[in-house]
């Protein structure tokens, strides 16, 4: 059945299409502790600078990228997902 077909209940499929792939490995969001399933997770590249804390030319830092799981409710309220319509005019205005 393709996805302009409509199904036995006589609703079109709406929706991400999950043919073959059975269930999502949970991941929890970083803010909240929900369990989402890893494809609809938003993630965040974030970086950590661990430093001396020596004030000389010398100081030692090293860099760690952390990569966070984010559900959509925590993203849309922190700001890191928007809808796509908002995007749009952001990119316009610019």
């Amino acid at each position: 059945m393709s996805a302009k077909e409509k199904s036995k209940h006589g609703k079109s499929k709406r929706g991400k299409g999950k043919k073959k792939k059975g269930r999502e490995k949970l991941v929890v969001c970083a803010a909240c502790g929900r369990r989402i399933p890893r494809d609809r997770a938003i993630y965040v590249n974030r970086r950590q600078v661990y430093s001396t804390d020596t004030k000389k030319d010398d100081e030692v830092k090293t860099f760690s990228i952390i990569r966070l799981p984010y559900c959509i409710s925590c993203a849309k309220h922190r700001g890191i997902f928007e809808k796509k319509k908002r995007q749009a005019k952001r990119k316009r205005e610019e």
